[in-house]
């Protein structure tokens, strides 16, 4: 069950806060190689895993402050979206 607790409304000190996102997160896995990869074929397998990881560990570090967590969000964001735009590029072409 989920914890009733509400999120917190204070920032964190400086030295509590989460390092900023890497340019990493906001490139996403060869999406072939991720479905590929798993043992099962999933709707849900993610090459943005990653950034999703990165930005639900953010949350649990802020206490749940989503104003601390906003960069990790919008990195989350850029990578979907530039992995869905690969996927259309790749139908296009007759890739997929």
């Amino acid at each position: 069950m989920a914890s009733r607790v509400p999120p917190s409304k204070t920032s964190l000190a400086e030295e509590d806060r989460p390092a900023p996102p890497t340019a990493a997160l906001e490139q996403p896995e060869d999406w072939k190689k991720t479905f590929k990869g798993r043992q099962t074929i999933s709707k849900f397998a993610d090459p943005c895993e990653a950034a999703s990881k990165a930005s639900l560990d953010c949350l649990e570090r802020a206490h749940y402050n989503r104003d601390e967590c906003v960069d990790f969000f919008k990195a989350y964001r850029e990578c979907k979206g530039k992995w869905l735009e690969q996927r259309r590029e790749d139908r296009r072409m007759g890739r997929a």
